[in-house]
């Protein structure tokens, strides 16, 4: 992935940094380490300018975030509870995710945009769970803008090390990679199926519990909106 995205980055400049920023801030799990980490490291070189690279690369990733967040936001719970299994998503994930948000508020957002895997599925989960857009815009920023430099900032400061350390381990990260992904798909297929199992049995006994706490945060989240003008 590495070698890809340096071939990228290198034959294309900055159009290559564009896309692959706001692709992976849209749902596609490439590699934003490698990205700015190897785009610090062209700026080291003089073939970018490092104020360009944090800038695009950051204005880039918050295109790509808000799409997501827009898709999420259109489409709702409905779609993850529709869709959902063939991206190995549970219902029970959204309801963590709601938690989370509910615990911490739009510094959510920030966090997660922050975080390493987490990131590029933060947008998306914000606007299924209806954030508000202002404060996700404002938060999406602030996340954004940190991870971008610190991780530009970076390849710029160390410059040829960082391109050793990405040849050096791409093999290495590639079978890591491999496994991780692996072991993720085979642990969210269980987690599928355990929740189709609960569902059938569920329907077959009546009611579940779900369907009214479900209710009760709806009623909640409506009257905290308050009557309409």
């Amino acid at each position: 992935m590495a070698h890809f995205v340096n071939h990228l980055v290198t034959s294309y400049g900055y159009l290559a940094l564009i896309a692959l920023a706001f692709l992976q801030a849209c749902c596609i799990p490439i590699s934003s380490e490698a990205t700015f980490a190897l785009s610090g490291l062209a700026a080291s070189q003089g073939k970018f300018s490092l104020a360009a690279v944090i800038l695009i690369g950051t204005l880039s990733e918050m295109a790509g975030s808000t799409t997501a967040y827009a898709v999420g936001r259109r489409g709702g719970r409905q779609l993850i509870e529709r869709y959902g299994k063939f991206v190995l998503i549970t219902r029970s994930d959204l309801d963590r995710a709601e938690r989370f948000f509910a615990r911490r508020g739009v510094w959510a957002v920030a966090v997660g945009r922050a975080l390493p895997l987490v990131r590029c599925f933060a947008g998306f989960g914000a606007g299924v769970l209806e954030v508000p857009a202002t404060p996700f815009a404002v938060f999406n920023l602030i996340g954004t803008a940190a991870w971008v430099t610190a991780l530009t900032m970076l390849g710029y400061q160390l410059g040829t090390p960082v391109e050793h350390f990405f040849r050096r381990f791409t093999l290495i990260g590639i079978v890591l990679a491999v496994l991780f992904i692996v072991a993720l798909v085979a642990h969210r297929w269980h987690a599928l199926r355990k929740e189709a199992r609960e569902g059938q049995v569920g329907a077959d006994t009546g009611p579940s519990v779900e369907a009214p706490a479900r209710a009760a945060r709806g009623g909640a989240h409506r009257a905290g909106r308050g009557p309409a003008n």
